[in-house]
C-alpha cells in the first residue's frame, strides 16, 4: 500500500515574493504620481479587496469598490470588513478600510505594508493643504492679537491667502461641544464645514482654530477656567465683504450648516460688526469673542456683539487690559467659583439668580427650587467669602460686574451634575409656609 503523498506547504519565499509583487504595484502608482485614487485602486488589486481611504478627520478620500453595496459594506464596517489606522511618525494621517472579495482575508503583513506606503502618500499629498491651513492660522493669530497692525501688510497677506479684505470684513468665533463621545477628529470636520458655509456667503472667507484672539492670552486665561481654546473646538472665521450685513449672513449660514451636519453637538457662535478698515480686524475679533463668551454663558446658539447689552462696556477692558479685568474678577467672584469647585456648592448660581430677581429671596428660591432659608444661608456665605454684602446696592453692583467680567473673559463657572442642563427635570418645588 502506497503511503499518502503530503502536499508540501508553500515556501515562505514564494509567499514573500507574492507580497512584494503586490506591494510593487502600489509603490509604482505612488512613484508615478498617479494620485490617491489610482494608489487606492492598486491597493485594492494587491489585497483582493474593496478598499476605502479616509483622512484623519474621517472624510473619504478615495474608494475602490466594485459596487455601491460593496462600498457601503466597506465604509460601514459590515460583513467582516477590516480597518488599519494609518500613521506617519506617530501622527495619525488617516484610515484604510477594506473587505475581502474571496474566502481568504489578505495577510496582515501585506495589509500593513500597503498601509505604510499609502500613509506616506497621504502625508505627501496633504502637505500643501496643511501649509495653507498653517498660513491662515498664523495670519489670523497675528492680526487678531495685534502682532500685525500695518494695513498694507494685512491686505497683502490676505490676498496671498485668497481673501480681499480691502472692502471690509467681519469676524465670527464658533464654539463646538460634543454631547457624547465622538470618533476621529470631529473638530477638524467642524472646521471644514464652518469654512465651507462661510465661503458660500463671503468669497475668500478664512477659517482656523487659533491659539490667540484679541483680548485673551493664549490658553484661554486663568488656568482651570478658560473657555474656548482650540482644543475645546473654537474656530475663528474672517468673512470679507463690502456689505455690513455680511457677518450676519455668514454667521447664520455657519450655524445652519453645523446644526445639520452635527445634530448631536452644541454650538455657540459670536459675531462682530463689520470692520471697514483691515487694521480694525483685531477690534472685530474682540467683539466676536465677547459675543461668543456671553452666548455660551447664556445658552445662546448665536449672538451678535450689538446684542450683548451692558457687556459691551467691558470690551475696551478686555481688549486693552484683560489683566485688569481678571484682577477685578479675582477680587469679586473668583472666591465663590473656587468654593463651588472645591465643595460642589451652588453659590455662584444662587448669586446670579438673586441678582436676576432684583434681590428677592422668594424669587430666587422659586427659581432654584430651594428653601428660602437655604438661599439666605448661601448669600451669607457669599458675604463671608467676598466681603461684599448682597443686601447693599454697592455690594450687588460689584458682584454683578464680577459676574459680567467672568463671562467676558470666558471663565466657565463650576457645574456639577445638579446644575447641568437637563438635570432640573427631577426637581420638585417645595411647599413651604408663608414667611
Amino acid at each position: 500500500m502506497t503511503d499518502p503523498v503530503e502536499t508540501a506547504p508553500e515556501p515562505d519565499g514564494a509567499a514573500a515574493s507574492g507580497s512584494l509583487e503586490a506591494l510593487a504595484d502600489v509603490s509604482s502608482a505612488v512613484e508615478g504620481g498617479a494620485g490617491l485614487h489610482e494608489v487606492v485602486r492598486a491597493a485594492s488589486r494587491a489585497l483582493g479587496a474593496g478598499v476605502a481611504l479616509l483622512d484623519a478627520a474621517s472624510s473619504v478620500l478615495a474608494v475602490a469598490c466594485r459596487s455601491p453595496e460593496e462600498e457601503r459594506s466597506v465604509l460601514g464596517g459590515k460583513g467582516g470588513a477590516g480597518s488599519l489606522e494609518l500613521r506617519v511618525a506617530e501622527r495619525r494621517v488617516g484610515e484604510l478600510r477594506y473587505r475581502e472579495r474571496g474566502n481568504a482575508s489578505p495577510p496582515d503583513g501585506l495589509v500593513r505594508m500597503v498601509g505604510s506606503v499609502i500613509a506616506l502618500e497621504v502625508e505627501r499629498s496633504a502637505a500643501p493643504e496643511r501649509a495653507t491651513e498653517a498660513a491662515v492660522a498664523r495670519f489670523l493669530e497675528d492680526v487678531l492679537s495685534r502682532r500685525t497692525t500695518d494695513r498694507d501688510n494685512i491686505l497683502a497677506r490676505g490676498r496671498e491667502l485668497g481673501a480681499d479684505l480691502g472692502a471690509g470684513a467681519g469676524v465670527l468665533v464658533v464654539r463646538a461641544n460634543a454631547r457624547q463621545p465622538e470618533e476621529g477628529d470631529w473638530r477638524a470636520r467642524v472646521l471644514v464645514a464652518a469654512e465651507r458655509a462661510a465661503r458660500r456667503v463671503a468669497s475668500g472667507a478664512l477659517a482656523a482654530a487659533v491659539e490667540c484672539v484679541a483680548g485673551r492670552p493664549p490658553g484661554g486665561g486663568r488656568e482651570g477656567r478658560g473657555r474656548g481654546s482650540p482644543g475645546d473646538g473654537e474656530i475663528v472665521i474672517v468673512a470679507p465683504g463690502a456689505d455690513p450685513a455680511t457677518p450676519e449672513r455668514a454667521a447664520s449660514a455657519v450655524l445652519g450648516e453645523l446644526r445639520g451636519r452635527f445634530p448631536k453637538h452644541g454650538f455657540a457662535v459670536g459675531r462682530s460688526r463689520s470692520a471697514t478698515d483691515p487694521a480694525d480686524l483685531y477690534r472685530a475679533g474682540a467683539e466676536a469673542l465677547l459675543a461668543a463668551n456671553v452666548a455660551e454663558a447664556g445658552g445662546h446658539e448665536l449672538l451678535a456683539f450689538e446684542e450683548t447689552g451692558s457687556y459691551r462696556l467691558l470690551l475696551s477692558a478686555m481688549s486693552e487690559d484683560p489683566g485688569e479685568l481678571e484682577r477685578f474678577y479675582s477680587e469679586t467672584i473668583a472666591p465663590l467659583a473656587d468654593y463651588d469647585d472645591q465643595y460642589e456648592t451652588a453659590l455662584l448660581l444662587t448669586l446670579e439668580a438673586y441678582l436676576d430677581f432684583d434681590g428677592s429671596v422668594a424669587g430666587t428660591a422659586q427659581r432654584l427650587f430651594t428653601h428660602r432659608h437655604t438661599i439666605r444661608y448661601r448669600l451669607e456665605r457669599v458675604r463671608e467669602l467676598t466681603g461684599f454684602d448682597v443686601g447693599s446696592s454697592d455690594g450687588r453692583e460689584r458682584l454683578g460686574l464680577g459676574l459680567k467680567a467672568m463671562r467676558v473673559l470666558g471663565f466657565a463657572p463650576p457645574a456639577g451634575p445638579a446644575t447641568e442642563r437637563g438635570a432640573e427635570a427631577g426637581r420638585v418645588p417645595r411647599e413651604e409656609p408663608n414667611a
